[in-house]
């Protein structure tokens, strides 16, 4: 199969490898770009630890709550520019404001009424489009709620009140003091902000994700050339390991790294007065998994002085 330079140079900003490491890997898996990032990692070469999604829109993440449920959203622009527009701020705003009136899903967020228009959200949003200059777009949305207790919001990298590259929500059910949930809330969503968890507790892990890492601890693992039952011993442990890095619950509290995340919520039911549970957390960086399309400049000029 030809393997073209794009594909290499894809490769090779997904994993950090060499250019030869990243055509050797392509014409192994016959172009498989998840695949060939699996056979980098799994043959030592590949600097990255994980296939992570091209992260190039624009725009913003905005969040809103009333204390016992959350919501954050994220509308799309073409530029930074427009992102730090006054009126692109307030549809963000109003459009957070508008999807905590709703269950929070982005079908129902779409298609809920925008209180100075009239019309729906989306059309709302395309309607603006001719003021503001750019294309826009609302992507997506997610809502929390609790019985008793709080759900915790944060935004990292913000713009303005409630408004950032990258929102947190993180629901703590406690029959205890709110304020101090709300403040132990906030840490841990400050916490998933900086280690983007995949999941709340090891059962909740993606199995396909599981399944995938466990086969390259494998493949890593017959390299050493010993026996399959000290391997399987040596993909157990490797195991153990990777969910306390990518389960919540289980991962060193950046706060206080001595302890876990469950163990420092086992801590602050201290000052919260009475048992806490964290039941689930969301969390949105903007534009992850859009690919942006890129252009070359210098071909756009040469093209252009031929015509």
């Amino acid at each position: 199969m030809s393997i073209s330079a794009s594909q290499v140079k894809e490769l090779r900003e997904i994993s950090g490898a060499g250019m030869m490491d990243c055509k050797t890997a392509l014409t192994e898996t016959n172009g498989d770009m998840e695949a060939a990032v699996d056979w980098l990692r799994a043959k030592g070469i590949s600097k990255a630890d994980k296939k992570a999604g091209r992260t190039a829109a624009e725009g913003l993440v905005g969040v809103a709550s009333n204390g016992k449920k959350a919501v954050v959203v994220e509308v799309n622009s073409e530029t930074d520019f427009v992102a730090r527009n006054d009126a692109f701020q307030d549809i963000v705003r109003n459009v957070a404001n508008i999807a905590l009136t709703t269950d929070g899903s982005t079908a129902a967020v779409s298609a809920a009424t925008y209180p100075s228009t009239g019309k729906s959200v989306v059309d709302t949003i395309k309607d603006a489009v001719g003021t503001i200059g750019e294309n826009l777009s609302f992507r997506r949305s997610a809502a929390l709620a609790v019985s008793q207790g709080v759900v915790a919001t944060y935004i990292h990298n913000g713009v303005s009140d409630g408004l950032g590259k990258l929102g947190v929500l993180v629901a703590v059910e406690t029959a205890g003091d709110a304020d101090a949930a709300q403040a132990f809330g906030r840490q841990v969503a400050m916490h998933v902000a900086a280690t983007n968890p995949l999941a709340l507790t090891a059962a909740e892990v993606d199995p396909a994700a599981a399944d995938r890492e466990k086969a390259i601890f494998a493949d890593q693992a017959r390299q050493s050339g010993k026996p399959e039952n000290i391997i399987e011993k040596m993909v157990e442990g490797r195991m153990r390991k990777f969910y306390e890095e990518v389960v919540l619950l289980s991962q060193a509290f950046v706060i206080n790294p001595d302890l876990t995340v469950e163990a420092a919520l086992k801590d602050a039911e201290k000052t919260i007065g009475a048992p806490a549970k964290i039941t689930a957390f969301v969390r949105f960086a903007l534009g992850e998994g859009i690919e942006k399309e890129e252009t070359d400049f210098a071909a756009e000029v040469a093209a252009a002085v031929k015509k």
